[in-house]
């Protein structure tokens, strides 16, 4: 059985998400980030990033990370990358040049548009946003993804998926990345193709699932 560690409001989402996709039965087991906690370390505090139970699991103390049958992996993109490739069907690579394809996106996303859309979520997330320093850091990240929508959109001009003509992990990928943008309209208002794209994604009901359960959370 695969047990997804990590709360729906974390990057946790994107496996659970996929697992949607998969159809795969999974055990989530709630990890909440010890951010979110007075004091992480009390006896009654809930299982956290700093928990010796979870960190016997994963010593990183980062969520999501995944034990499918004694196979413990850590980084959600990748764990992505690695359930799709296992249980294959349309949203794995059908060629290795989709698998290609689908690495390439899926690292551009992590290091090119990541750092810049968790920027802008962190802001919103912590009310830095209300602040003169807030919205300039918000300003520098949306300036900074401009280029980044530009290339997806140019790219999803073609078939309106990133690899192949259907949907895949790698839309899966990108899409939970680009999710974090979503409250800068100006950037997809100028982006069609990406606006679309993520709209698409976001109505497959896997997705509208996982959002579902994410909402019964605690913020």
């Amino acid at each position: 059985m695969l047990s997804i560690y990590g709360v729906y409001r974390s990057r946790a989402s994107r496996a659970y998400w996929l697992a949607g996709e998969l159809g795969l039965p999974f055990v989530s087991v709630p990890v909440v980030q010890a951010r979110r906690v007075d004091d992480p370390h009390a006896a009654d505090a809930p299982l956290n990033t700093q928990s010796p139970d979870f960190l016997a699991v994963n010593p990183t103390g980062l969520i999501p990370c995944i034990d499918d049958g004694g196979f413990v992996m850590t980084e959600s993109l990748a764990i992505n990358l690695y359930l799709a490739r296992k249980h294959g069907g349309p949203l794995a690579g059908r060629t290795v040049t989709e698998e290609a394809e689908m690495l390439q996106w899926t690292m551009w996303a992590a290091t090119e548009v990541e750092p810049h859309a968790v920027k802008i979520i962190l802001a919103l997330d912590t009310n830095a946003a209300e602040s003169e320093a807030g919205r300039l850091t918000i300003r520098g990240a949306a300036k900074a993804l401009k280029k980044c929508f530009q290339r997806l959109d140019q790219h999803l001009a073609a078939t309106g998926h990133v690899v192949g003509d259907r949907f895949t992990v790698a839309d899966l990928n990108v899409a939970e990345v680009f999710r974090y943008a979503m409250s800068q309209p100006q950037l997809f208002d100028a982006a069609p193709n990406v606006k679309a794209w993520l709209e698409r994604c976001q109505a497959r009901p896997a997705f509208r699932a996982m959002m579902e359960t994410r909402a019964k959370e605690p913020e």
